[in-house]
């Protein structure tokens, strides 16, 4: 189990992936906002799949200005380092202001994530 997100964070994350399966319209907003704090890499995750809950959903910029959305491995974030190797981090005061699909517009025009 990852500590990249809380408890709270994946029943939320686990409840967007069942109504996006029921909801092929649905948009949800981000859960959580990961990022590594020196090497511009941000995730913007939505949801977790309920058959493999170490595979999350949501908008991932690896830094190098083609953000995209896709899955995302947690255990292979849990262990990714960043420069000076330091670990990813989530952002403790992040609140998502807008749908993932405003997010990933923004960040096709910026090149990045602008969250």
């Amino acid at each position: 189990m990852t500590t990249l997100i809380t408890d709270e964070q994946r029943a939320l994350l686990l409840a967007n992936s069942r109504e996006s399966i029921e909801n092929a319209h649905f948009d949800p907003r981000p859960v959580v906002k990961l990022f590594t704090p020196n090497a511009g890499a941000t995730w913007l995750l939505t949801e977790i799949d309920p058959d493999d809950q170490d595979r999350a959903f949501g908008l991932c910029d690896l830094g190098q200005g083609f953000p995209e959305l896709g899955y995302v491995s947690l255990a292979e974030l849990e262990g990714l380092r960043g420069k000076w190797g330091l670990p990813i981090e989530r952002d403790l005061h992040f609140v998502a202001d807008k749908r993932l699909s405003g997010y990933a517009r923004e960040a096709r025009l910026a090149g990045r994530i602008v969250a």
